[in-house]
């Protein structure tokens, strides 16, 4: 059970709600939460024009709404910003958004009633997940039409999710004993003011980022053991001096992952083999794989505070008497993160497929060509190398930051835009694509350990050899190699713990 407060939900949190976990509103939330209701329907009450209360939206917020029009006013926003298009999120993404909408919701900035909190938190509890397309945020009013369709939902109405079958939404919530809500004042702006389904993707590609820089310190040691890689360059002295928190980390890894090297004894004298140093790609990976990390820790800074941020507009302080204006919405923290983030873990990529081209290659190595042991006739893996290039290609793509991009929307009146979603988006889907190439690389690197038999790479790496073997045996001819790889790609998910 997860319990929201709207002050100490973490990202670890979201990924275990996005995996099934219950959620549960906390007691000491209601307080606040009925505190800033309270002045809403204060102001209700007295007539005064208040953006969001008793306005129009965007563009027509200068419009004012008659008393008896506020629920319709409420409903028709809901309404009319599901305008979302492209495939649905995923359900884990979906409830990442919810939970993190409710959470937000009970900081108590709001104005929302209680209920409509807990009507998010029944939703997640009983498995009714709205239908979200992917596309349609420019990340500024926030995520809208992502989070619109999450509320019509809520509303009983759009589509959802549940028990495996896509139904009318108001027919979902019908069948798990949800009551529909009935948006009063302010509370439509409420659920859809705010920056949730890029924290929800991000967030979600983010940890499994932080997984990866594990997994290829794992994969970079292990083609290092294939190539007879010399270790020198992970001597803790070299990074004393250039202190580096990534940095750091990945050369202890390394050297970690090493220790009791069969391989490496076998040539540490220089009589047997004169190189003095070896090519970026493994002597680096302390310095790419570390400014990696370093890349993702400043992400996931970033994150942390979001999401446990109120993102919605105008912002109501009870306390203090006041109903504030301002843009705490846009995404451009988020943003920016997201696209440095994507650009590390792309290059994260680019220096795996690097030292994949070395194992393959007999002029890089000592090794049989493409590493099949009867090269002409079979081709071995110099396909799976061919397969990461294609990936490395699409990520440079990816790469190119979102953030950059402005195009004015709503009359001008919100005329610049994060465009974190798609921030977001490209991010996660670098992620999946660097995933398949660190297994493209674990595959060759086991089978280059192949051709130094007896010889036993480091203790640790033996482990995860043989994790790779229960799953891919060693290749002595040519076979398919895509549902290997798809094999390893779970194991890539699984290895960072070694």
């Amino acid at each position: 059970m997860i319990e929201i407060d709207g002050a100490s939900l973490t990202l670890e949190q979201i990924e275990a709600v996005a995996e099934g976990s219950d959620v549960a509103l906390a007691p000491d939330a209601l307080g606040r939460i009925d505190r800033a209701r309270r002045f809403i329907e204060e102001i209700v009450q007295s007539g005064k024009v208040v953006y969001g209360i008793n306005t129009g939206f965007g563009a027509l917020s200068d419009v004012s709404i008659p008393h008896g029009q506020l629920r319709e006013l409420q409903i028709n926003l809901v309404r009319s910003h599901s305008c979302g298009v492209g495939e649905p999120l995923s359900e884990r993404v979906v409830r990442a958004m919810m939970v993190q909408r409710a959470n937000v919701l009970a900081k108590g900035y709001s104005g929302c009633r209680a209920v409509v909190i807990e009507t998010l938190v029944q939703m997640l509890n009983r498995g009714v997940h709205p239908v979200i397309p992917s596309r349609g945020s420019v990340g500024a009013s926030g995520d809208l039409a992502p989070l619109a369709h999450l509320a019509l939902v809520a509303i009983g109405e759009g589509e959802a999710l549940y028990q495996g079958e896509r139904l009318a939404g108001g027919e979902a919530l019908t069948r798990a004993g949800i009551a529909p809500l009935t948006l009063e004042a302010k509370e439509g702006l409420a659920l859809l003011n705010g920056t949730q389904a890029m924290t929800a993707v991000g967030g979600l590609a983010l940890l499994v980022a932080e997984r990866l820089t594990d997994a290829a310190d794992i994969t970079g040691a292990m083609s290092l053991e294939a190539l007879k890689g010399t270790p020198v360059a992970f001597d803790h002295k070299i990074h004393a001096v250039r202190p580096h928190p990534g940095q750091v980390r990945s050369a202890r890894r390394l050297r970690e992952l090493i220790e009791g090297s069969e391989i490496r004894e076998s040539h540490r004298d220089s009589s047997v083999d004169p190189r003095v140093q070896d090519a970026y790609a493994l002597r680096c990976m302390p310095q790419v794989h570390g400014a990696v990390r370093d890349a993702i820790v400043h992400a996931r800074r970033i994150l942390e505070i979001e999401i446990n941020s109120a993102t919605d507009n105008p912002l109501i302080f009870a306390d203090a008497g006041e109903v504030l204006s301002g843009g705490n919405f846009h995404g451009e923290p988020l943003a920016l993160a997201l696209d440095y983030a994507a650009i590390a873990v792309a290059d994260l990529g680019t220096i795996a497929e690097r030292r994949v081209e070395r194992l393959v290659n007999p002029d890089l190595s000592s090794l049989p060509a493409f590493l099949t042991p009867d090269p002409g006739t079979n081709s071995g893996l110099m396909i799976a190398q061919v397969a990461a290039v294609s990936l490395i290609a699409e990520n440079n793509v990816l790469a190119h930051p979102a953030s950059v991009t402005n195009l004015p929307t709503s009359a001008n009146k919100e005329d610049h835009v994060s465009m974190g979603m798609t921030s977001a988006l490209k991010f996660a889907h670098i992620v999946k694509n660097v995933e398949v190439i660190l297994a493209i690389e674990l595959m060759c690197a086991a089978q280059g350990l192949e051709f130094l038999k007896p010889l036993r790479p480091g203790l640790r790496l033996a482990e995860v050899y043989a994790r790779v073997r229960e799953r891919v045996p060693p290749l002595e001819r040519d076979v398919p190699l895509s549902g290997y790889i798809e094999s390893l790609v779970s194991l890539v998910r699984e290895i960072s713990e070694v």
